[in-house]
């Protein structure tokens, strides 16, 4: 039984702490949160055995941890990584590994040097619709894939500090762009570099809630000379958009994660139907079982399986890092209105 310490109480803790009821060989033994009152409330509903810190360090110093999963906001992700790595914890890390590519540099450094596990916790590619569509792309269904295009949407971050642009490291484009760029290295294969970028960033709404982008778009050049457009948006209502496209010489795959078998019209409120709903009367899409949906509780179990193992995971803080990269590309395209080169710098 792989023991689990849970640093983080808001909501990607709670989908976390969801996704690992799936996972058998693995328990939450421990959780952290700067607020003791959302600590309890996060343990009473999943881990009522588990034990409640009000520091990392002391979470970090239990011994009855094995593996420490970091749901944190962007700007604590370096300081959380230091403890758990100076107590030789195996490490997973929530998406965006850093806010830049030079702070990820410094999160991958930090367990490299430590020799402790990590995982970095990109959900999308494990998602059952993502899995399927690339067995069926890997199997040769479509031939030679040469285009992708991949899009993220919802009306806005449900975080408050996501807004802050300056704190979080950027908009739309670091908080979901994030999850396309690694679809795209995923499907294009992790040994076909991503060389070069153009990107398009605006505030289009919400410019009384964030100075940095609610829009974006960005090209993305492979060395084998394919190409993927991601889209990443804050400002589309009627909850959550994930759609891929991938287009080969023999064929093509579309997915759309958010797709649901359940609708209905209703006029009284049932209380919570899906995450970024924006309405919960009217016409309503709920999907069913969202932390399997989008590909949690299969990345968990993925990870504990594999760390149980002492093997690396299919995606590791090396990941993490070579997105951050990417990303910061696309904001030097952004500025300069140019191609700019992909820098892999350490």
């Amino acid at each position: 039984m792989i023991r689990v310490g849970l640093i983080g109480s808001g909501f990607i803790s709670d989908t976390y702490a969801d996704a690992l009821q799936d996972v058998r060989g693995a328990e939450i033994v421990a959780n952290y949160s700067r607020d003791p009152a959302r600590a309890r409330r996060l343990a009473e509903k999943w881990a009522p055995e588990s034990r409640q810190y009000d520091s990392i360090e002391k979470l970090c110093a239990d011994p009855e941890v094995d593996l420490v999963v970091i749901a944190l906001p962007n700007e604590m992700h370096v300081e959380a990584v230091r403890i758990a790595a100076a107590a030789g914890k195996g490490i997973v890390c929530t998406k965006p590994l850093g806010r830049t590519g030079a702070e990820a540099a410094k999160i991958l450094e930090l367990v490299t040097d430590a020799g402790v596990w990590h995982g970095y916790a990109e959900s999308s590619v494990f998602s059952p619709n993502i899995q399927k569509a690339y067995e069926m792309v890997a199997a040769g269904g479509i031939g030679d894939i040469k285009w992708m295009r991949a899009r993220e949407a919802h009306s806005g971050p449900h975080a408050a500090h996501f807004w802050d642009a300056e704190t979080a490291g950027g908009g739309a484009l670091l908080d979901m762009g994030c999850h396309t760029v690694e679809s795209a290295r995923h499907f294009f294969g992790k040994d076909n570099e991503i060389t070069e970028v153009f990107a398009w960033g605006s505030t289009l709404v919400h410019t009384d809630k964030t100075t940095g982008e609610d829009s974006a778009i960005a090209l993305l050049k492979f060395a084998g000379g394919q190409l993927a457009t991601i889209e990443s948006s804050w400002i589309e209502k009627g909850g959550m958009q994930l759609r891929h496209e991938i287009v080969g010489t023999a064929g093509r795959i579309v997915t759309d994660t958010s797709s649901t078998p359940l609708w209905g019209f209703i006029e009284n409120s049932v209380g919570y139907l899906v995450e970024k709903a924006d309405a919960d009367t009217g016409w309503v899409y709920p999907v069913p079982e969202e932390a399997r949906a989008y590909g949690f509780s299969q990345e968990m179990r993925h990870f504990v399986d594999r760390f149980a193992a002492n093997e690396p995971p299919l995606e590791t803080f090396e990941d993490g890092w070579h997105v951050n990269c990417i990303l910061d590309a696309c904001y030097r395209s952004m500025k300069s209105g140019s191609w700019e080169p992909v820098r892999l710098e350490r």
